[in-house]
């Protein structure tokens, strides 16, 4: 069974890759934060940090899933029809009750980083699989996993200063990594840590087999078989 990753965050396909999963990356075209705020706007009241993820993985999966034959790795319009599992996924960061995307510029992930140091938070991830077999779309689940995040108390703004000058803060939730140059800033995780990450994998296998499908069926990397 082929799996595609409604996604371009290098962390995600890393973690599938290193549980034997080479999946089909696509891009897919959604203005999350027109889709979130129209989704408040017909709300009325502002969405929890689990309404949002899941919200912003769907919209990604089902824009992957509405392309087609959208273009897979740079192929060409045209190519084959999906037929697979379209997996879409999304992460937000919430301490003090407020959420936190990706900061996107120094200023803001210095001021999160000075906000969070020596403080636990609350990172959610949120799954949306789309069972598309042919190019034509069918079931879909969904789930949100949730982790602690503890972050060291003794972190130096030298430091931060050195961290945040690597650009590496400004394109993820919270403005950290676990798997990269933010690990060592962080003491103590309570929950699934690939859901840290940006993608839960045993949430994803839960998913996959809620939709009749062995989580072995994925394996598609050398070494996995």
């Amino acid at each position: 069974m082929r799996l595609y990753l409604a996604s371009t965050s290098p962390a995600r396909l890393t973690l599938l890759r290193s549980a034997g999963i080479e999946p089909v990356t696509l891009a897919p075209d959604v203005d999350e934060h027109a889709v979130a705020a129209e989704a408040a706007r017909v709300q009325g009241a502002p969405l929890t940090p689990h309404h949002v993820v899941e919200l912003l993985a769907r919209a990604k999966a089902e824009a992957v899933s509405r392309a087609g034959n959208g273009s897979a790795d740079g192929a060409a319009d045209g190519a084959a029809p999906i037929d697979g599992l379209i997996l879409g996924g999304d992460s937000v960061f919430v301490i003090d009750g407020v959420i936190y995307g990706k900061p996107h510029t120094p200023e803001k992930a210095r001021e999160r980083w000075h906000n969070q140091r020596g403080r636990t938070g609350q990172l959610y991830s949120g799954h949306w699989l789309i069972e598309q077999l042919g190019g034509a779309p069918g079931r879909a689940v969904g789930a949100v996993a949730v982790a602690d995040v503890t972050f060291a108390d003794d972190i130096g703004d030298d430091e931060l200063d050195a961290y945040i000058a690597t650009g590496e803060p400004l394109f993820v939730a919270g403005a950290f990594t676990i798997d990269s140059l933010g690990g060592p800033f962080i003491t103590r995780i309570s929950g699934d840590p690939s859901t840290v990450v940006g993608l839960s994998l045993p949430t994803l296998r839960r998913l996959v087999s809620g939709l009749g499908y062995s989580w072995p069926s994925l394996w598609n990397r050398a070494g996995a078989l």
